[in-house]
């Protein structure tokens, strides 16, 4: 029996956008914890590593450690503290930005390039695998709706 959820508690009269926030999170750490446990256990490395490689290797060029920090929504602390793990093993390399001395560059080197790509396609099986309920279409109308819950929350945080 797995155990118990953000939803468990809810009543039947709960308010419609409670329950909804609550699936939302639910949804959101059951995929989290299940990506985390198969990429420690298939590849012995954490989310945060593997998400810090897949953000360069969207950016051929490099991202400065704010970029990085903003696109991972952490603290440039962390971002740091990763990153000085990530180049000691030879993934990424951290270089001076020519414009700004002070900012640094940071870049998949060839060996990240090849441990990334080793991990990418069995990443996406488990995605797959977990979306398999879903239709072709109704994975398209969720992204869509959340598309637009996207936009609400960003107009109420902007109003507040």
């Amino acid at each position: 029996m797995s155990a118990p959820d953000r939803e468990s508690a809810l009543l039947s009269g709960d308010k419609l956008e409670l329950k909804l926030w609550l699936r939302l999170l639910t949804c959101s750490s059951l995929i989290e914890a299940e990506v985390r446990a198969r990429l420690r256990e298939t590849f012995a490395t954490s989310l945060p590593r593997f998400d810090l490689l897949a953000q360069l290797d969207r950016a051929p060029v490099g991202l400065t450690m704010g970029e990085l920090s903003s696109r991972l929504m952490v603290s440039n602390g962390n971002v740091t503290g990763l990153t000085d793990a990530l180049v000691r093993e030879g993934l990424v390399s951290r270089e001076p930005e020519p414009e700004d001395r002070r900012s640094l560059r940071i870049r998949l080197t060839e060996t990240g390039k090849r441990s990334f790509d080793a991990m990418t396609p069995t990443h996406e099986q488990w995605i797959d695998r977990m979306m398999a309920g879903l239709s072709r279409a109704e994975m398209a109308h969720l992204l869509e709706l959340l598309g637009k819950l996207k936009q609400s929350v960003r107009s109420a945080a902007g109003a507040a």
